[in-house]
C-alpha cells in the first residue's frame, strides 16, 4: 500500500514541479509587465498557484489511477507499464504546446488561452491561422522544445513508471482504492471547503498580471472549455432581475426625446466603414500618436467627431454586432456564431431594407469568418461581396484583398447602385500579421512599427477612397460613418484588457450632408458603439426603440456612459471615472480616479454589474 501511495504522490509532485517551470517561463516571457512587482509578489504567484496546479495534476492523474485500480483488481488483463510512459509524454507535449500557444495569446489578448481560441479556429480556421502571423515562431519553438525536454527528463527522474502493485488481501483493496480515489478527488476540488476549485482561489492581488501568473494555464483552459459546453446559464447574477433591469433602464431614460440636427437631409445614403483595429492611440486628435493616420486627421477637420466613444469589446465579431445590432458584448460568449440567437437581433440593415434602401456588405476576406455571412443574410442584406468576388491577383494578403483594392471596388460598386443605399464596408489590412502590399512607412520588424505601418496604409487607402468618392454623383447625398471595430494594445503596448484606453476608438460622421456649421466640430458625450444606431436613426427621423441598448449621442438629455467587457470581466464608465471588475477573481481591478469618493466607485460598480447581468440575461432569452 505504501508503495502505491508514494508512487501516486510522486506522480502529482512531477506535475507540480512542471507547473512551476511553465509558470516561471510565462513570467520570464512577460518580465516587462512584472517590472514593478516585488520579489515577494512574484513568489506569491507560485504560492497561491500551487492549489490550482495540484488540481490540474489531479485531472491528469485520474486516468492512470483508474487504470492502476482496474489492473490491480483484474491482474489477468496484464496492462503493460509502457502505456503510462506514453501517456505522460503525451501530456507533457500537450502542456508544452498549450504553454507556448498561451504566450502568444496573452501577448495579443491580455488574457490566458481559453475556449475562444478553439471557437475561432472552428468557425474560421484560415483567419485564425493568419492571426498568428505576427507571433515569434522561432522563439516559440525554442521555448516549446525546452519545456518538452525538461518535462521528459524530470518525469524520468520523479515518476515511478514501473511501480509494483502491493500484495494485499482482497478485502483490503477496495479501501485502498477508495483512499486513492478520494485523495485525488480532494486534490482536484482543491480541499474540503464548500466551494470546489475555481479561478478566484489563485487570485491574491489587485494587479491583474500577478493573478494571471498564478492561474494555471491548462486548468483555466479546461475549465473554460467545459463551461462553454455546459447547458447555458447566466454566470453574472449579482442582484435581483428587477434591480438589474431598473438600473439599466435608468441609464437610457431621457427627460426629452429630441436631437441636435446635424444633417441637411433625413434620407441620405449611408456608408459605414468599419476600420480594423483603428485604436484612438493612432489618432492625434484623440490623444494618440502624431503621424500614424494623417489623412484621418484631415477628415476630422471637415467631419463631426465623437471623441469619447468606446468599443463594446476587443474582437471584430463583437464590434460588428455592437455597430449594426446595437447589442453589447456578452463577455464569454459571442452571439454572432449562434444562428438562432443572432437572427433575433435587430439590425440597421433590417431597418434600411424596410425603408426601401438597397443594402450591401463588402469585405476583402472570407465573409464566413465568425459567421458574418449568415448574420448579414439573416438581416436583409441584398448583396454580399467578399474575397470570392475578387480576382486571384487581388488576393494579396493572408486575409484576402488589401484595403486599397477593396475600397476602389466599393466605389465602382456604389456607382451601379440605385439610391438610396446602405452599404457596410469592412477593412482588414490593419490586422495580424500586419503584412503590406507596399513599402512600410515605419521601418523595422518591431511589432509596434509594423502595426503603425499597416494603419498608415489603411489611412492612405481611406484618403484614396474619398478622393474617388467625391467625383461620384451620389457623394453629395451620402453620410459616411467611419468607426473602428475595436481598439488594440498596439502601437503603445501599454493598455491591458481591463483598461479603458484599449477600447477608445474613433467615430466620425463625414460628408456633404453634414451641415456646414457642424463640420470640424466635436461631440464629447461619452458613448459606445451601440449608440451609433439610435444616433443615426434619430437624425433620419426613424424609430429606434428596437435598439434598447442604444442612446442618441446628439440628444442633450441622454446620459453619458459606456460599458465594455472582455473574456470574463467588465468596465463601466461615466465622465471622470471608470471601474473595471474581474468576474473570476470577484474583485475590482481598475479604478480610473482613486481620489474620488468610494461611494462613487461602489455605485458605478453596481451599474456595471447590472449591465453585465442584463446583457447576458437578454442573450440567454434570444
Amino acid at each position: 500500500m505504501l508503495r502505491s501511495l508514494i508512487s501516486f504522490v510522486r506522480f502529482i509532485l512531477f506535475w507540480l514541479v512542471f507547473s512551476v517551470i511553465t509558470r516561471a517561463t510565462f513570467e520570464l516571457y512577460f518580465i516587462d509587465k512584472l517590472k514593478k512587482a516585488s520579489f515577494s509578489e512574484i513568489f506569491q504567484t507560485f504560492f497561491y498557484g500551487i492549489r490550482i496546479d495540484a488540481s490540474a495534476a489531479g485531472y491528469i492523474a485520474a486516468l492512470p489511477l483508474l487504470v492502476f485500480i482496474v489492473g490491480w483488481f483484474f491482474p489477468k488483463l496484464n496492462i503493460k507499464g509502457i502505456w503510462l510512459r506514453v501517456y505522460v509524454y503525451f501530456c507533457i507535449f500537450i502542456v508544452s504546446f498549450v504553454a507556448i500557444l498561451n504566450l502568444n495569446i496573452f501577448r495579443e489578448w491580455g488574457t490566458k488561452i481559453n475556449f475562444r481560441v478553439f471557437d475561432t479556429l472552428y468557425h474560421s480556421p484560415s483567419e485564425a491561422i493568419a492571426s498568428t502571423g505576427s507571433s515569434p515562431i522561432g522563439l516559440s519553438l525554442l521555448i516549446g522544445a525546452f519545456l518538452l525536454a525538461a518535462g521528459i527528463l524530470l518525469a524520468n527522474y520523479i515518476i515511478d513508471f514501473n511501480f509494483k502493485k502491493p500484495e494485499l488481501k482482497w478485502y483490503v483493496k477496495p479501501f485502498v482504492a477508495i483512499l486513492l480515489v478520494g485523495l485525488n478527488v480532494l486534490i482536484i476540488r482543491g480541499g474540503v471547503q464548500l466551494s470546489p476549485m475555481n479561478q478566484s482561489m489563485a487570485y491574491f492581488s489587485d494587479r491583474q498580471i500577478l493573478n494571471q501568473c498564478a492561474l494555471n494555464t491548462e486548468w483555466n483552459l479546461l475549465h473554460n472549455t467545459v463551461e462553454n459546453f455546459k447547458t447555458p446559464y447566466n454566470p453574472y447574477l449579482y442582484m435581483s432581475a428587477h434591480d438589474a433591469e431598473n438600473l439599466v433602464d435608468s441609464m437610457y431614460t431621457v427627460k426629452k426625446d429630441t436631437t441636435v440636427k446635424v444633417l441637411t437631409t433625413i434620407k441620405p445614403n449611408i456608408v459605414i466603414i468599419q476600420i480594423e483595429s483603428f485604436t484612438a492611440d493612432l489618432i492625434e486628435s484623440l490623444g494618440g500618436e502624431k503621424g500614424d493616420a494623417p489623412n484621418f486627421e484631415e477628415l476630422i477637420k471637415h467631419g463631426l467627431l465623437f471623441d469619447s466613444l468606446y468599443a463594446t469589446s476587443d474582437r471584430t465579431d463583437k464590434g460588428i454586432i455592437g455597430i449594426l445590432s446595437a447589442f453589447p458584448s456578452q463577455a464569454i460568449r459571442t452571439v454572432i456564431v449562434d444562428n438562432v440567437k443572432q437572427e433575433r437581433l435587430p439590425s440597421l440593415t433590417n431597418v434600411f431594407d424596410a425603408a426601401h434602401y438597397s443594402t450591401s456588405y463588402m469585405y476583402g476576406g472570407e465573409s464566413e469568418f465568425m459567421n458574418f455571412k449568415a448574420y448579414m443574410l439573416s438581416h436583409k442584406t441584398d448583396e454580399i461581396i467578399d474575397k470570392k468576388n475578387f480576382d486571384a491577383r487581388d488576393m494579396n494578403s493572408k486575409w484576402g484583398a488589401h484595403d486599397d483594392v477593396v475600397m476602389k471596388r466599393h466605389i465602382k460598386y456604389l456607382d451601379k447602385q440605385d439610391e438610396p443605399f446602405f452599404s457596410y464596408l469592412q477593412t482588414l489590412s490593419n490586422h495580424e500579421p500586419f503584412d503590406l502590399p507596399v513599402a512600410a512607412h515605419f521601418p523595422g520588424e518591431d511589432l509596434s512599427n509594423k502595426f503603425r505601418s499597416t494603419a498608415y496604409y489603411t489611412d492612405a487607402s481611406i484618403k484614396e477612397y474619398f478622393d474617388l468618392a467625391k467625383k461620384q454623383g451620389w457623394y453629395k447625398n451620402t453620410l459616411f460613418i467611419l468607426v473602428a471595430d475595436h481598439g488594440h494594445r498596439l502601437p503603445l503596448n501599454n493598455a491591458d484588457p481591463f483598461e479603458p484606453q484599449k477600447y477608445h476608438i474613433p467615430l466620425l460622421f463625414f460628408g456633404d450632408v453634414i451641415k456646414p456649421e457642424y463640420r470640424g466640430k466635436r461631440i464629447h458625450k461619452l458613448g459606445s458603439q451601440t449608440d451609433i444606431a439610435a444616433t443615426l436613426l434619430s437624425q433620419m427621423e426613424m424609430p429606434h426603440k428596437q435598439f434598447k441598448w442604444s442612446k442618441n449621442l446628439l440628444n442633450p438629455y441622454s446620459k453619458p456612459f459606456a460599458f465594455f467587457d472582455w473574456d470574463n470581466g467588465f468596465g463601466f464608465m461615466v465622465p471622470g471615472q471608470v471601474v473595471s471588475y474581474d468576474n473570476a477573481g470577484k474583485r475590482i481591478i481598475y479604478v480610473g480616479d482613486t481620489t474620488k469618493p468610494q461611494k462613487q466607485t461602489d455605485d458605478l460598480l453596481q451599474y456595471g454589474k447590472a449591465f453585465m447581468q442584463q446583457v447576458f440575461t437578454e442573450y440567454m432569452k434570444l
